[in-house]
């Protein structure tokens, strides 16, 4: 069973006070809604790794949390977040293997539908934000040397991935 809105917001705020009953309980129930999340996101081979992955961010982000605040857009933002830096990883991983020269022939299929999945994304957005989501988010640039290769001031890089981190999550969001 996946606990409602307000359960998972008693636990936090509970967990937060030092109940760790309720910490284990909450850290239980949000690793079975991040499977869910996860499940159409990611191959199932990557799943548990990403949900534990989430789960550590939780753990070090928890006093972050505001009780004023409903607990699953917090957690779903940690997810996304950590989503969207796995298939940065990903991608990153397979682009230094063909670097190196050792390419097999069976090329992995998973990371060549993230890649896919993510060109299709990005016809949603402008070319601007798409640009300096795949500088910063999928290769690893900085924010400096993103905007030095765009020609957008530095502020603009940050709010043109910010606005397109949250039009590709909305479309996403929206596919489901």
């Amino acid at each position: 069973m996946i606990a409602d809105e307000a359960t998972l917001a008693r636990l936090m705020v509970a967990s937060q006070k030092g109940d760790k009953v309720a910490y284990n309980v909450l850290l239980a129930e949000a690793g079975l809604w991040l499977e869910r999340y996860f499940r159409r996101r990611v191959p199932p081979h990557q799943l548990d790794d990403l949900v534990q992955d989430v789960l550590l961010a939780i753990h070090n982000k928890r006093s972050s949390y505001d009780a004023a605040r409903p607990f699953l857009p917090w957690l779903s933002a940690i997810a996304r977040y950590r989503w969207v830096d796995h298939l940065r990883k990903v991608y990153k991983h397979e682009a230094d293997l063909l670097e190196d020269g050792d390419a097999s022939v069976d090329s992995d299929e998973d990371v060549v539908e993230a890649r896919v999945s993510l060109e299709r994304l990005f016809v949603n957005l402008p070319e601007s934000q798409a640009k300096v989501i795949e500088l910063v988010k999928l290769e690893g640039h900085s924010i400096r040397e993103a905007a030095a290769k765009t020609g957008q001031s530095e502020s603009l890089v940050k709010v043109n991935i910010h606005r397109g981190l949250k039009k590709l999550s909305a479309i996403i969001e929206k596919a489901e």
